[in-house]
């Protein structure tokens, strides 16, 4: 949680449930807030269970409270019960907007029990004076919560914030805009809206990582640096027993609040109170109401849906906490559509199981890929594929490179065994590949072998004899050569016990061929304990030389849920293993479905990139099936980086 003062009402919770009312006897929480000379408290207000249509359950409504302070309430009572069929098992969880002269409050819709995401959608009611609702519509046909209408109009039109698929994640949180009213409820829009929520990216990217929730929280509050949304981030989502509610908040522009001008760096509330940690459901809070009076802004929230608690937070603070944070949006480098590039052949026994995990060269202006081929006997070897633009690539019917030594020779039948995962470095006349090992018996080693560069832009593949270069019965992988010497030493990075990254210096490669010189572990750049890179860390391709130092691109296991991710660092160029800077997130994470299935699942696993003008092009294994690229313009990446 970022170092941001907030401070709970001294009285919480403002509201509790009523053992009294039927109709709340199990909850009171997530309220929403307007003021129009009170305060207007708007809650979901849960039963005990009954029967109700058949079903034993708990059944939701809107109830309402006033308050001449903002923080002691009276209650009114339930304004918005279960009554049309597409909301009949429940109406949960209100936004309030007041808009020409009339209240359009937002739900959520349950038409469903069990509830399931096609029968959890929003719902909207229109009150004139909040005692009475005057119609009530079905807004989305899709799974969607937590929709709030902008107080005023945009650009000359209506807007909204919403989360669709919130209940078949990844959640999105999109903006809408309204030539009339009417239309916020025109299956027609709708209809047009979501088919084109991706393509017309009228989304607002608020996920750090693919493993995040995120969903609206308060109505936006117009400021003078733009649209104040507080929503609500969900760490771990997909990990039950990890998952962290967070408040987190950004800024918005006022004319196109797809952009995002600020944001926190992190969570300004996390569950600590006991009302937070202990009620329904454990270690909620859920920010769904917020006003600006004064120098604070008042936040309303339901802690452990159960209850409604209060919080202020000092505005100018917030904002300055905003603006510190240099990453406004988590970049991410963009997939090619066309992915993957390169799949199993049927045809080709060596590649019929899988292909990835590619090394990388840009040479006489031509793309090369060495990657990783399996058969159905697992046996890996290395294929060849060119390319003129980096992006459709010509394939060899035959690998470039078999396993040759006794080190990477199949012990036993069945086994997975052969040359795995090359990184390849140009230095001087020649390219130096390391790559993985395995006889399927004995822990991986890392291997070294090295080509004329003529030979293999001639298609002369005269590759040298083989030498492991680390220890007999140390588990070592993920390695590759600096593309320069450092005070005339070769730069060796590698993955030794399976964690870290590990930096060697040595004076020749050919002493690599003696026992006495094999890998070590001289210096070495560690995991981040409890994030996507907290399981352990290890190299993608060759460092790449910038202005700033090298840049390393690397992979990241995370500790929480084990996906494969991508981030970078930023190593100095005389002393690589001081590292100036690390990528808090990821630049690359499996979203796609080649991606998150295969033969592992949820893995993005790259071996090379190359920098071509201002283009890096970011070649990796999908699932470790296929081969994926992305790429990233240079100058819009490093922009995140403060060294």
């Amino acid at each position: 949680m970022i170092n941001l003062k907030v401070v709970r009402y001294s009285q919480n919770p403002i509201l509790s449930p009523d053992p009294k009312n039927d109709f709340e006897k199990r909850g009171a929480f997530n309220p929403t807030i307007i003021k129009n000379g009170q305060y207007h408290l708007l809650y979901r207000a849960m039963s005990a269970k009954k029967n109700h249509h058949g079903q034993e359950m708990s059944v939701s409504t809107i109830a309402s409270a006033i308050s001449k302070n903002g923080v002691d309430f009276v209650k009114n009572g339930p304004l918005i019960k279960p009554e049309k069929e597409w909301e009949k098992y429940g109406c949960e969880d209100p936004r309030i907007t007041k808009i020409e002269n009339k209240y359009f409050i937002f739900y959520t819709a349950l038409s469903c029990y069990p509830p399931k995401p096609e029968g959890i959608r929003v719902g909207l009611a229109i009150s004139k004076d909040l005692k009475t609702i005057q119609s009530r519509h079905l807004v989305t046909h899709f799974n969607a919560k937590a929709m709030a209408l902008f107080p005023e109009k945009v650009n000359g039109r209506y807007a909204a914030l919403l989360t669709a698929d919130t209940d078949q994640p990844p959640a999105r949180i999109g903006l809408a805009y309204f030539n009339q009213l009417s239309d916020i409820w025109s299956p027609g829009f709708w209809n047009k809206w979501y088919k084109c929520l991706d393509h017309y990216r009228h989304s607002i990217n608020l996920r750090r990582l693919n493993s995040d929730q995120v969903e609206v929280g308060a109505v936006p509050i117009k400021t003078k640096h733009g649209w104040l949304l507080i929503y609500a981030h969900i760490q771990n989502y997909y990990t039950p027993e990890k998952r962290l509610f967070g408040v987190e908040a950004a800024l918005l522009d006022k004319n196109d609040p797809k952009k995002i001008i600020a944001r926190t760096d992190g969570p300004i509330m996390t569950p600590k109170t006991k009302y937070e940690k202990k009620g329904a459901v454990d270690n909620v809070i859920f920010p769904s109401g917020a006003i600006i009076e004064g120098k604070n802004l008042r936040l309303y929230y339901g802690a452990a849906d159960n209850h409604c608690a209060f919080a202020q937070i000092n505005t100018k603070k917030l904002f300055e906490s905003m603006f510190k944070n240099p990453v406004k949006e988590t970049f991410l480098a963009t997939k090619y559509h066309h992915n993957p590039i390169l799949t199993p052949r049927e045809e080709n026994f060596w590649e019929t199981s899988s292909v990835f995990n590619p090394a990388a060269i840009y040479e006489q202006d031509k793309f090369y890929l060495v990657y990783r081929a399996q058969s159905p006997d697992h046996t890996s070897t290395l294929g060849l594929a060119e390319s003129d633009d980096g992006f459709h690539f010509r394939r060899f019917d035959e690998p470039i490179y078999t396993p040759r030594a006794d080190f990477e020779q199949k012990k036993e039948p069945g086994r997975l065994s052969g040359c795995e995962d090359p990184r390849i470095t140009k230095m001087g006349d020649h390219f130096y590949m390391f790559y993985t090992a395995y006889n399927g018996i004995d822990h991986p080693r890392v291997a070294m072998s090295s080509i004329a560069v003529d030979d293999f832009i001639n298609h002369r593949f005269s590759w040298s004899n083989p030498i492991a270069i680390s220890e007999f019965g140390v588990h070592n992988k993920n390695s590759c050569l600096l593309p320069e010497k450092i005070n005339n030493q070769y730069v060796i990075l590698h993955r030794t016990g399976g964690r870290d990254i590990a930096i060697d210096y040595i004076d020749d490669l050919e002493d690599l061929k003696k026992e006495a010189n094999w890998l070590k572990k001289e210096q070495a750049i560690y995991p981040r304990p409890n994030g996507w890179d907290g399981e352990k860390i290890g190299i993608a391709g060759p460092p790449i030389k910038i202005n700033s130092g090298w840049l390393l691109l690397y992979h990241g296991v995370s500790d929480i849920d084990h996906q494969y991710r991508v981030g970078m660092m930023i190593l100095d160029q005389d002393n690589p293993s001081q590292v100036l800077y690390r990528s808090r997130y990821p630049i690359i994470k499996p979203t796609e479905k080649y991606e998150q299935e295969g033969d592992v699942p949820n893995v993005i696993f790259p071996c090379g990139a190359i920098l071509v003008k201002n283009t890096l092009f970011v070649y990796y294994g999908g699932g470790d099936k296929v081969i994926g690229m992305a790429t990233a313009q240079i100058d819009e990446l490093l922009t995140q980086i403060i060294i």
